[in-house]
């Protein structure tokens, strides 16, 4: 059982937000909630796009394609943000004028990831032939801050480039047109937690305000219609929901509930059984996220962007429930991945001859690459270490890795200085804190795996090292029920870098049944009280504990089930054992 440790809580005033629910208060205290004013998520106070490097130049450049109708083509990328960011440009720039806008999204095993020159070549042919200009603008979404070749060929041939991304840029930066993106060197725009998606909406916010000068300030299309896109795309990605984001996002949330969501959104969560009146954004990160995604890790991401842009309700059903199809298979494969890890790590455990590395890398010639990004998230929360696993590239010589970290030990940054004190080791990487990719030459593993591991030994401290679970404390028996679930749910969007609360505290099992194929459904009496309250520990078999009745200590999220229309109060358990 991981170590329970209970967050930092400030001093409260009297006056701290002092409508709010005791338990909620000491919760948001301990998130650097100031007032009520962080908790105001209107698009109101969204940030001005002042301080986005570029800005004006990337309007310009788009400004003038729909005046002149030249022809724009997005280049997404194979995973949610950048399916939902491809798509909201496409949207966007068809309501704010007669654009010429189509897409292209890279196939993860056959082209790579970003704006490659194969890429370029692909967009030139297929937007070109019989074209009478040859002019052509190319957007990327979501990627673009490393395609140093790809950017270059198409400059050689003529092709205006706006790269959007929200990857950290290297040392170099390709020579585009114009180049959005907040985490560029001297970017003023307060927000650098923008995922990809955002920053083309917020993009899409600057040209429309041009447009509409243009016209006089006549009325505009409302951008509005996009946030349940935004939303998907910033919460499936993982970026921390800053207020900024927390805004997107809860604006996006609000339309999906008001029944005014796309299509293609609506139908991804009613595929997965998810009740789009009550929909919170764990619902986008692990529903209609995964489902979206298993396109772009098994197949091609372009079903996926044709869900998000279809206009009528049947098509983008029909492509639900292929895309739902692609996600069971997926998992199937997953658990495949899982067993066979496990095996590798029994087999590191069995050989080792000390500490454990402070870094795992895995690969095995089988596993699929659209999935190792999952499975190192997986083995990472297992092992409580940064972990790379890697599957064999399109061609015989390279491999293929994905990137999964722990607080505090940046991942980017690992791979940085990997690539620095081993010159040629690492052929291409990127990405941010918490998940990078990466291709290295097959007949290197062995050799990356022991500069990774030897880096991350240097920068991770002892504290790091060890497994916790952070909670909000105990919540008084009395207070845990539905009431208390609902304040928690309402409050805000909650998800990475503003988490969900986490409560611990010692309770009696009153009983205990398996439910499914690997999940214990429980019922646990809290301590002093005689009523037991129902709650499930996902991918645990029971006996979580081994007689019921016994004390235990647990961590866990109280949420609202709604169940044949009836809402009660559940605990979803994060770690449960013997109470101290």
């Amino acid at each position: 059982m991981k170590r329970i440790q209970r967050r930092a809580v400030p001093q409260l005033d009297p006056g701290y937000l002092p409508d709010r629910h005791p338990v909620l208060r000491r919760v948001l205290a301990a998130r650097s909630v100031g007032s009520d004013h962080d908790l105001d998520h209107s698009l109101g106070r969204l940030l001005p796009p002042h301080g986005l490097l570029d800005l004006d130049r990337a309007v310009d450049l788009l400004d003038d394609a729909i005046e002149t109708g030249t022809p724009i083509v997005v280049v997404g990328d194979y995973d949610a943000d950048g399916a939902t960011g491809c798509a909201v440009a496409v949207r966007g720039l068809r309501l704010l004028g007669p654009a010429d806008v189509s897409f292209v999204v890279p196939d993860r095993m056959r082209h790579g990831y970003g704006l490659t020159p194969e890429i370029v070549e692909i967009v030139r042919h297929s937007t070109q032939a019989g074209q009478s200009s040859p002019r052509l603008v190319i957007i990327t979404v979501d990627n673009g801050i490393s395609s140093i070749a790809g950017v270059a060929c198409a400059k050689q041939l003529g092709i205006d480039v706006l790269i959007t991304d929200h990857h950290l840029p290297g040392e170099e930066l390709p020579a585009a047109d114009a180049i959005v993106n907040p985490n560029r060197t001297g970017d003023g725009f307060p927000s650098k937690c923008l995922a990809g998606v955002g920053v083309m909406f917020y993009v899409l916010g600057a040209l429309r305000a041009r447009r509409r000068e243009r016209s006089g300030g006549s009325e505009a299309p409302n951008l509005a219609a996009l946030l349940d896109l935004v939303a998907l795309g910033t919460v499936a990605d993982v970026v921390p929901l800053d207020h900024n984001n927390r805004i997107l996002v809860e604006q996006g949330l609000r339309r999906i509930r008001a029944g005014r969501a796309s299509p293609g959104v609506e139908a991804l969560l009613r595929v997965a059984r998810r009740d789009t009146a009550r929909t919170v954004a764990a619902d986008l990160g692990f529903a209609a996220g995964p489902r979206l995604n298993a396109a772009g890790r098994l197949t091609d991401m372009r079903r996926g962007i044709e869900c998000l842009l279809s206009d009528r309700r049947e098509d983008a059903e029909r492509i639900a429930r292929e895309l739902n199809s692609l996600n069971e298979e997926r998992r199937r494969i997953e658990a495949e991945m899982q067993d066979q890890a496990a095996a590798l790590l029994e087999r590191i455990d069995d050989t080792g001859d000390g500490a454990p590395d402070a870094a795992l890398s895995l690969f095995r010639e089988d596993w699929h690459s659209g999935v190792v990004g999952i499975l190192a998230s997986r083995v990472k929360d297992r092992v409580h270490r940064p972990v790379a696993a890697f599957a064999p590239d399109a061609d015989s010589e390279h491999i293929k890795g994905s990137v999964r970290s722990i607080p505090g030990a940046h991942v980017r940054d690992l791979l940085d200085t990997v690539a620095v004190r081993n010159p040629g080791l690492i052929e291409r990487f990127g990405g941010h804190a918490m998940a990078a990719g990466l291709t290295i030459r097959r007949a290197e593993f062995d050799r990356f795996r022991a500069a990774f591991a030897a880096e991350a030994d240097r920068v991770m401290t002892a504290e790091m090292r060890r497994a916790v679970v952070l909670t909000d404390g105990e919540i008084p028996s009395p207070d845990i029920g539905l009431d208390l679930a609902r304040t928690i749910r309402d409050a805000a969007p909650w998800g990475s870098g503003f988490p969900e609360p986490v409560f611990d505290g010692i309770f009696e099992v009153a009983d205990q049944r398996r439910v499914g194929e690997r999940h214990t459904k429980l019922r646990l009496r809290p301590r002093g009280t005689d009523r037991a309250i129902g709650a499930i520990a996902f991918n645990r078999t029971p006996p979580v504990v081994e007689n019921g009745g016994d004390r235990v200590q647990a961590a866990y999220r109280i949420v609202v089930n709604a169940f044949r229309g009836e809402e009660r109060a559940e605990l979803v358990v994060e770690e449960i054992g013997p109470a101290p």
